[in-house]
């Protein structure tokens, strides 16, 4: 039996394509970067993550430009994630 694989294009990243689509992950915090407190949302064991809005967003994404608001002191796993990377084309393969 043959199961068709499907190849799905893969476009390149640059900042002028990029979707933002990482900022529907959840995003945890793990290390003081400075993020304001206004986007942290904190569970009831005091873990802390990145507020999400209504939309699944992330509240510090500007939804007209798709930029972060407080790129300078975003959290440690936004700086770890690599535009065009694996992990990124997984992300956007869900939202084409």
């Amino acid at each position: 039996m043959i199961i068709p694989t499907q190849t799905l294009p893969t476009p390149d990243v640059t900042c002028s394509n990029c979707k933002a689509c990482c900022c529907r992950l959840e995003v945890m915090i793990i290390s003081d970067t400075g993020v304001p407190e206004q986007f942290i949302e904190r569970d009831q064991y005091g873990g802390e993550t990145m507020m999400r809005l209504n939309d699944g967003w992330c509240a510090a994404l500007d939804r007209d430009t798709l930029m972060c608001t407080i790129y300078e002191n975003r959290p440690w796993i936004c700086r770890e994630f690599d535009m065009g990377s694996d992990e990124c084309i997984d992300e956007r393969v869900k939202y084409l």
